[in-house]
């Protein structure tokens, strides 16, 4: 059976995620500035959600790439973090291509490549906490032959 790695913190581009994610949040909500396509398609409250949510996905991300603890934990924030910015990206995609239609194909593809690629790295982390709640195996006895 081939080892199995773990990777925590070698993911480039969901780190760069994460990162920009709060920092957008904060910048809408404190600057009262959104895409038009959030302001048409999104009613007030779920806006301010979506908003809360950039920050708070971000910001889960965060902690769970810089978790000091157990790796199971980490990955565990690590997935919430991941699966809400597959939703919030989606969400975004969703409002893009209602607002702009063919004219947002651009715009729509590479937010949806977020939510994709978000989503995918869940289904990673998924795996990689199901091999560390393996039990771990014994070597059997005759493995290393026998001693005379």
């Amino acid at each position: 059976m081939p080892k199995m790695r773990i990777w925590r913190n070698r993911q480039p581009f969901q780190n760069a995620v994460v990162v920009t994610a709060p920092v957008c949040g904060v910048l809408m909500i404190t600057l009262e500035v959104r895409p038009p396509s959030v302001e048409v398609a999104m009613p007030g409250p779920v806006r301010l959600g979506w908003e809360l949510g950039l920050v708070v996905a971000g910001l889960v991300g965060l902690a769970g790439l810089l978790w000091p603890g157990r790796c199971s934990t980490a990955l565990g924030i690590e997935l919430a973090s991941m699966l809400m910015l597959g939703t919030l990206a989606g969400m975004y995609a969703v409002s893009l291509a209602a607002f702009s239609g063919r004219m947002a194909v651009a715009a729509a593809s590479f937010v949806t490549a977020v939510a994709i690629g978000s989503w995918w790295r869940s289904a990673e982390i998924v795996r990689d906490l199901r091999v560390l709640a393996r039990p771990r195996q014994s070597c059997p006895g005759d493995i290393f032959g026998r001693l005379p």
